[in-house]
């Protein structure tokens, strides 16, 4: 029996434009955790599903990276300046420009960092072909290891909540909350309080950073 392919496709769309730059105000790796644990209750197949994610998610930034090397490149700059997110691209043009498709890689995997990882590489001026081998490289790892958690939890999950949708729903928000949280402070001890006091900034990183895998991340790389 073949699996209904509309889920996979909304959700492998909703990467998709979120990588291309666009603020959706929902956490990606949220979303992957959830595929995860689709594939876990066999509503999605594993192998199409993680593909097509890895998939979305590098389309999706070769869209971002190449607006910002392009005309569009001014208001995707306003826009970045808007959510609070300048200083941090800024901050690793520099790396970037040294340590190419490494680097890139690395960034794509580091919670927090990974959001605005596109935006600096395009304003580093880093080669097309090492921007890319880096982004596949480095989306490839971040997704597979959320979509890892999902489907390694999501049985357990379920059969505590007796597959009750709802509960299920609301254990994802408090989950996303308390990363929130969790992330906010680890943010405040790092950049001080003035830049973690941006509302913008901060919703750009929550949208991105906040599941307790990454959070555990943050955690264990201090």
């Amino acid at each position: 029996m073949i699996a209904d392919p509309i889920p996979l496709l909304g959700l492998a769309g909703l990467i998709l434009v979120k990588e291309a730059g666009v603020p959706v105000p929902v956490p990606g790796d949220l979303v992957v955790v959830g595929a995860g644990v689709a594939a876990s209750r066999g509503d999605l197949d594993p192998t199409v599903a993680l593909a097509a994610l890895i998939m979305a998610s590098v389309v999706g930034g070769g869209i971002q990276f190449g607006l910002l090397r392009s005309a569009a490149r001014p208001a995707m700059l306003r826009l970045l300046a808007r959510l609070g997110a300048a200083d941090r691209v800024q901050a690793q043009t520099d790396r970037l420009r040294r340590t190419g498709a490494r680097g890139v890689a690395l960034e794509r995997v580091t919670p927090g960092v990974r959001v605005v990882a596109i935006a600096a590489s395009a304003l580093a001026a880093v080669p097309p072909r090492s921007f890319v081998v880096g982004l596949v490289a480095g989306n490839a790892v971040f997704i597979a290891a959320h979509f890892a958690l999902g489907f390694v939890v999501g049985e357990p999950v379920l059969a505590i909540v007796g597959g009750a949708l709802v509960k299920l729903a609301a254990l994802g928000v408090v989950l996303a909350v308390i990363g929130a949280v969790g992330w906010s402070v680890l943010a405040r001890r790092r950049r001080g309080r003035d830049d973690a006091a941006s509302v913008g900034g901060g919703v750009l990183v929550w949208t991105d950073a906040c599941c307790p895998a990454c959070l555990t991340l943050a955690v264990a790389g201090r």
